[in-house]
């Protein structure tokens, strides 16, 4: 994120001493990611602060980070980037915020996009390796009720106005309809997902390039905000070799769909060395139906996320034009 939130440096330090014992001298902010704010703390800790809204608060937030801390320490998962021991894994700051503190890790993530080549099998295996992992978390672990976050806020709601406001109401006016269709479609793939439930499995929900620090020792899973026990296409679908591909009838469309006898096998899906590796590990074999239901519900999200954001009073510039740009391209996909 390249704004601030409203979170000053002095909020950060007085969490840090309230939360966690720690006392701060060196402060760094870094305009990384989507979604937090960051901040690396004397070369030591690594602070996110999240803006609780409509797809997170504190209570599932917290939750969250707790399964993420279970599984690095009960089950034994290494390659987990939890938050430090503390009394709580998170702390409210600021005016509707919370922040958490990690270990400063070594190391380079990736950009948001496809996984190269020559790292998705290694990220395979520690989604394999998680997923495996279910039992450890299962009474801990927040499960996914499919919904769709900040569904509600999509149309119908005020705008309160910024130089981005008016084009992005003309831009949602435009495809509404294209939209509400979308919409529809999730909700008969969601309704075929619910019917699996009794399989689903500990999630990342987000195991993309960006969210995957490549260190000394191995990669390493990083942002455990979004884990969730769910479909294990929440997470598969991301590594893929073509996550973001279309194809030739729409992302998710009834036309491709209708291919699901090929794509449900891994092999036809992404080549022997896909999905198949993940197949082979876990005895699942990947769901056609479900790999469209979250390239669809990825792409539907961000459209709220984006709407969200732009009918908040915003200035011209940084995070609310990044919006715009980006509520345009997601719209585009579909």
């Amino acid at each position: 994120m390249r704004d601030r939130p409203g979170v000053t440096d002095a909020d950060v330090r007085a969490a840090l001493a309230d939360g966690w014992g720690i006392t701060a001298h060196q402060l760094e902010y870094r305009p990384i990611g989507a979604g937090s704010y960051h901040r690396a703390v004397d070369e030591r800790w690594f602070v996110t602060v999240d803006r609780l809204g409509f797809a997170s608060s504190f209570a599932p937030l917290t939750r969250a980070l707790e399964t993420a801390a279970v599984l690095r320490r009960d089950a034994g998962l290494a390659f987990v980037v939890a938050p430090i021991d503390g009394p709580q894994v998170l702390w409210p700051v600021g005016d509707g915020h919370a922040l958490a503190v990690y270990p400063l890790m070594p190391g380079t993530s990736g950009d948001f996009g496809p996984h190269p080549t020559a790292s998705r099998e290694a990220v395979l295996d520690l989604v394999a390796a998680l997923h495996r992992a279910t039992p450890a978390v299962a009474g801990v672990a927040e499960v996914t009720d499919l919904r769709l976050p900040g569904r509600a806020e999509l149309f119908d709601r005020p705008w309160a106005g910024g130089p981005y406001a008016a084009p992005a109401q003309r831009l949602l006016a435009t495809h509404q309809r294209k939209i509400h269709a979308w919409l529809d479609h999730r909700d008969r793939l969601a309704a075929e997902l619910k019917a699996g439930a009794a399989s689903w499995v500990i999630t990342h929900g987000e195991p993309h390039p960006g969210n995957v620090l490549h260190g000394p020792t191995g990669p390493l899973l990083i942002d455990w905000d979004t884990t969730r026990i769910a479909p294990p296409e929440r997470d598969l679908w991301l590594l893929t070799e073509h996550p973001f591909d279309p194809g030739p009838a729409g992302l998710a469309g009834p036309a491709r769909l209708a291919d699901a006898a090929r794509l449900a096998d891994p092999a036809g899906l992404d080549g022997p060395a896909g999905l198949a590796r993940y197949a082979e590990a876990t005895g699942h074999q990947p769901s056609a139906v479900a790999i469209a239901f979250y390239r669809l519900t990825w792409i539907l999200a961000d459209i709220a996320a984006y709407t969200a954001d732009l009918r908040r009073p915003h200035g011209p510039g940084g995070d609310a034009e990044d919006a715009l740009t980006y509520l345009e391209a997601q719209i585009s996909l579909i």
